[in-house]
């Protein structure tokens, strides 16, 4: 059936990109996908979509597919089954270049789906103590200094899922570091500083970005952490995760396994006043810093926030841990009506 549907021509306006197999592609069905409940609020808006089920091994079919369409939304993360993107994102500017609306469009996750975010924003509202590490050298030289501040973060230039993120501490009078990965089930190591650098080494490789980007840690992480959704420059909902990957345990024990993100609407109280900052300054601040215009927003994209230290004012203060915008799922049920409005008035600026 869905072979069938690749030949409707420009009638399937909108495709939404998942990764799958020869047999996900063949079997694609709507109604049993994870999107299900987006592919039925398009069609009650009447936007036609279909599935666009992606692996590179079939990457030309899906590409012709895409030519037909109007409008592509992407789910892929930038490793999946350890592959990257880079076929992916070679097909996408192809079709964008063709006149397909794109999102996120390769170029926008460059400026905004990466750790090099934090440098970017580093002196902006929400940014904080951020280094760039160009070298094992570099960070031999430099990481056991500022350890003497207090644990940081180290994270590979582009992940996901808490792959590559690494917290260090050092041990109180000793020479050992204390290091935890963020990837789920990872347990605290006892290690020394060059068992770390040969730990780390491959997260300078050309193919993984060639550099690493150092975070102060934020001791209120253990207060939890708060995702918004944005469609374009718009708060859609929230997640919140109180017991999240780096989330210290007791002395002497493992810490807690994650907890789950609890999905709220945009109209969550206790962060409307993160709500009313992005809205009104800081997704602006974000765009002219990155030099991303407006249209190329991602339709749907996520920032996630830890509490920082309290501003000099007293208000609270939160600190960017990162930006998500490859694959941006699950999210919450009141981010589809804003995100099916979104894509109709792209489709609507576009001519379709």
């Amino acid at each position: 059936m869905f072979a069938e549907s690749l030949n409707t021509g420009r009638a399937a306006s909108v495709a939404l990109l998942y990764l799958g197999d020869r047999a996900a592609r063949q079997r694609a069905d709507p109604a049993a996908s994870r999107f299900a409940a987006l592919f039925d609020a398009l069609a009650a808006a009447g936007i036609a979509a279909r599935p666009a089920v992606y692996h590179d091994d079939f990457a030309d079919e899906v590409e012709a597919q895409l030519r037909e369409v109007g409008l592509v939304q992407v789910w892929c993360n930038p490793v999946e089954d350890g592959r990257r993107r880079d076929r992916l994102d070679a097909m996408l500017r192809s079709v964008a270049d063709a006149g397909v609306i794109v999102s996120a469009h390769p170029d926008t996750i460059l400026k905004l789906g990466t750790k090099d975010v934090l440098i970017d924003t580093r002196d902006l509202p929400f940014g904080s103590d951020v280094q760039r590490i160009d070298s094992l050298q570099q960070l031999q030289a430099e990481l056991p200094l500022r350890l003497r501040g207090g644990a940081r973060v180290l994270k590979q230039h582009r992940g996901h899922s808490g792959i590559g993120i690494w917290r260090v501490e050092r041990e109180p009078s000793s020479p050992w570091l204390r290091v935890r990965h963020a990837q789920r089930g990872s347990a605290e190591q006892r290690i020394s500083l060059s068992d770390l650098l040969q730990l780390l080494a491959p997260y300078f490789d050309a193919g993984n970005g060639g550099h690493m980007i150092e975070q102060a840690w934020q001791p209120r992480i253990a207060e939890g952490m708060v995702r918004a959704y944005l469609v374009e420059d718009r708060v859609a909902g929230f997640g919140v995760q109180a017991i999240n990957a780096l989330h210290p345990g007791a002395l002497g024990e493992p810490p807690p396994p994650p907890g789950p993100r609890l999905y709220h609407g945009p109209q969550l109280a206790q962060f409307q006043g993160l709500k009313q900052r992005l809205e009104a300054e800081w997704v602006e601040l974000l765009c002219d810093r990155l030099g991303v215009a407006r249209e190329r927003l991602p339709l749907l994209w996520d920032i996630d926030f830890m509490a920082g230290d309290p501003a000099t004012d007293g208000s609270e203060r939160f600190v960017l841990c990162e930006i998500n915008v490859s694959s941006v799922s699950p999210f919450p049920p009141s981010a589809i009506a804003p995100l099916v409005g979104a894509i109709a008035a792209r489709l609507a600026r576009h001519g379709w």
